[in-house]
């Protein structure tokens, strides 16, 4: 590794945190603020930044080499998007469990712990948000259940070629960031899936 430029000699530090303080609107979305003090002292008092909770996402692929995708309405974009059936780590419930679950309750595909593959985790905005998505791959996908839908979900199930995914994901048509993320890191793990080799 090569590091080109810095705007000191010094190591990057992590912050202190001073104090922290729960100002959240909701419980539905936290928010706290923090007095910081950088690594060359100066002090923050008004960092505010969300601790939303982790995600999980699941990549779902059928024995026809097909995707399994949730088309849904999402308010906070006033948008119907396409995404990979996911949602909230549940609580008191492990990462993995809770993507069991969502692929479940999302789609209705029963899949068990040994069946899901990780993908890796990634990170939306670490700025502004304490959040990190947690992503799965699980082949031979077969609808074996039922939805189960909270109230402010409804949920048409798509089913795509995956190579078809990776256009829609190249020409913009799917554009969430973290099912693109997963989309994209599958596609190079497996590109054969993809139809990329």
């Amino acid at each position: 590794m090569c590091i080109l430029a810095s705007m000191s000699n010094d190591p990057i530090q992590k912050w202190k945190v001073l104090k922290e303080q729960d100002v959240s609107p909701s419980p539905w979305f936290p928010l706290l603020q923090h007095t910081v003090e950088l690594a060359n002292g100066q002090i923050i008092d008004d960092y505010f930044f969300a601790p939303l909770g982790d995600v999980v996402m699941v990549l779902a692929i059928t024995p026809n080499n097909e995707v399994v995708l949730a088309r849904q309405y999402k308010h906070g974009l006033g948008e119907i998007l396409l995404e990979l059936p996911g949602g909230m780590q549940q609580k008191n419930t492990t990462i993995l469990q809770s993507a069991i679950n969502e692929l479940e309750e999302e789609v209705g595909i029963k899949a068990t712990a040994d069946e899901l593959i990780p993908l890796g985790k990634i990170a939306n905005n670490p700025t502004k948000t304490r959040q990190i998505t947690y992503g799965y791959i699980v082949f031979n996908a077969q609808f074996n259940s039922r939805q189960k839908l909270d109230p402010t979900e409804n949920i048409e199930v798509i089913t795509m070629p995956a190579p078809q995914v990776v256009e829609y994901a190249k020409n913009g048509k799917i554009w969430v960031t973290d099912s693109l993320n997963f989309i994209l890191k599958a596609a190079l793990i497996y590109p054969e899936v993809f139809g990329l080799k």
